[in-house]
């Protein structure tokens, strides 16, 4: 790497101070308000809520929903990538299950629970169907399956990576051995993926424990910690002091997670080559796996059907008349094409700043040699870590009284912060990758280290950065956790009207809204994949 320049200590300064000031500072003031009481700072605040039977039973409620979500979510998750990975089914299929099982990241969660409703409900289609309802919706049974279809691509994802790295060839030596199909398997894909199993498990806990999209439509009286935090806070009377205790608590099985992970890094092991070994035909292993991963798929593509099905119809179920009114209505409404425009003013901003903080980021860590680099690891480890809500509420209270509260700036910023983590590695693994000897060369022509970073280093990552990009703005554009507390009036965004419509029982609206969510994050998401492929064929 060339010596330190000026240019490189400006964006980590830069970099330190916006994270200093919109993550450290707001998380301090959080933590000085859980403190505080009548007889100033103190932990009977603690005690007090810990003797709480309501926060009680709403952390009992929230680890036992969200550890039974990832326990079948991580099952499910391999079976998708293990089908994927390590079968000789189709690749149509399997390019189809790859793209199917992650649509539902394009739509805002607290859709799933309007969807589930529609689907699972009293007049819903499958009770149609079957003629009854299968199951109570609402409560524990509700929220499992939203939390599932929720976690279920990141934990994918986590999986499907991992498998990439697994050598099939000793799927192959081992069944020469004679090693029974048992004792194959074991050795071959779960011994090598036993730490992203673990992984993938207590990531599907975290985001099942601190969502609240999906239990804000369909928890009903079956309390979590997420929904509680909301009454709290936006009940007749705001408790600041026990908003600011349950926040906190909503940190700690975070943090244990994180530190769960680390030590399960080290179950991860990684071979000196891989090769690229075609299976062996197996009809029966390749039928049933792929099999179920068409349930799997099909039942959480069936479970948004009625959102595509409800919005034609007159009134669903009563009259199911074909009718674009609902359309028409909710596109010549400007309330609600007002929202929208919010929410592409601030996914396009969040996306631009973001990729900007994340990249300039990763680049001082990954292509310099400024002294304390390393800082930006540890803040991309509280980002992963920091519930939205917590954010939304640290903001609350530090901003609270000043003119950055109710803008679209405090939106921006706190989207900026919470997906720091994802575009930030994206960026940093990308750079690692490029010749170490660039900026040298650059230098030794008479380029300064800007020029040569503008020249030569962006375009070879291009693909990474449109990558990133899109990853804040599909996101910005789905969150509600992380700025249900910050919208006003003038700064509502689709996600949170559609919390609001939930009142009014305006379900046809939230699902015009939600298919607008969904194509909007769609259109970008294949633009992008357009410009990436592009980028690709331009690149060094």
């Amino acid at each position: 790497m060339i010596k330190v320049k000026s240019e490189m200590r400006i964006i980590f300064y830069a970099a330190v101070g916006l994270f200093l000031i919109f993550l450290v500072l707001p998380l301090m003031v959080l933590l000085m308000k859980s403190l505080e009481s009548g007889q100033g700072f103190t932990f009977s605040t603690y005690l007090d809520a810990l003797s709480n039977k309501d926060i009680l039973t709403a952390i009992g409620n929230s680890f036992k929903v969200s550890a039974v979500t990832a326990l079948i979510t991580t099952v499910l998750a391999f079976v998708m990538a293990y089908s994927i990975n390590a079968t000789r089914i189709h690749p149509t299929f399997k390019g189809v299950l790859k793209t199917g099982i992650l649509l539902p990241m394009l739509l805002p969660t607290i859709t799933y629970g309007f969807a589930i409703m529609y689907s699972f409900g009293n007049q819903g289609l499958f009770s149609k169907l079957f003629g009854s309802p299968l199951f109570n919706m609402y409560g524990f049974n509700g929220l499992l399956i939203g939390y599932v279809i929720y976690t279920l691509p990141p934990a994918f994802l986590v999986i499907h990576n991992s498998f990439q790295y697994i050598d099939k060839k000793f799927i192959i030596v081992s069944k020469l051995m004679g090693d029974s199909t048992l004792r194959s398997f074991m050795n071959t894909i779960i011994r090598p993926l036993w730490g992203t199993l673990g992984g993938a498990f207590v990531l599907s806990f975290i985001l099942s424990f601190t969502d609240f999209g999906i239990p804000a439509s369909i928890g009903g009286t079956y309390t979590v910690v997420a929904t509680l935090l909301y009454q709290v806070m936006l009940g007749a009377i705001p408790d600041f002091n026990q908003g600011a205790v349950i926040a906190v608590l909503m940190l700690l099985p975070a943090v244990l997670g994180i530190l769960l992970l680390h030590y399960l890094e080290k179950l991860n092991f990684h071979y000196d080559k891989v090769t690229d070994t075609e299976l062996m035909r197996n009809r029966w292993r390749d039928t049933v796996l792929g099999s179920l991963s068409f349930l799997i798929l099909s039942g959480m593509v069936a479970t948004f059907a009625i959102m595509f099905i409800a919005p034609f119809l007159k009134q669903y179920p009563f009259n199911n008349t074909f009718t674009l009114e609902h359309i028409i209505d909710t596109f010549s409404s400007n309330d609600l094409t007002g929202v929208y425009k919010n929410s592409l003013y601030v996914s396009v901003l969040t996306a631009i700043l973001g990729t900007i903080v994340a990249y300039g980021a990763a680049l001082i860590n990954g292509r310099t040699a400024v002294k304390g680099k390393s800082v930006m690891d540890w803040i991309a480890m509280v980002t992963n870590t920091v519930p939205g809500m917590v954010l939304g509420l640290s903001y609350l209270l530090l901003f609270n009284g000043t003119s950055f509260k109710g803008t679209f700036a405090i939106l921006i910023f706190c989207n900026l912060i919470h997906f720091f983590t994802t575009p930030y590695l994206m960026a940093k693994h990308s750079l690692s990758k490029m010749n170490p000897g660039w900026e040298t060369t650059g230098e030794l022509l008479g380029d300064s280290w800007f020029k040569t970073v503008r020249r030569v280093i962006i375009p070879n990552s291009a693909t990474t950065i449109l990558e990133m990009a899109g990853y804040y703005f599909i996101n910005s554009m789905v969150t509600i956790s992380g700025i249900i507390f910050l919208i006003t009036a003038e700064t509502s965004l689709v996600s949170s009207k559609i919390q609001q419509l939930q009142h009014f029982a305006k379900f046809n609206e939230i699902f015009v809204l939600s298919l607008l969510i969904f194509g909007t994050n769609l259109i970008v998401k294949l633009l992008l994949g357009f410009w990436q492929k592009r980028a690709s064929l331009q690149t060094f």
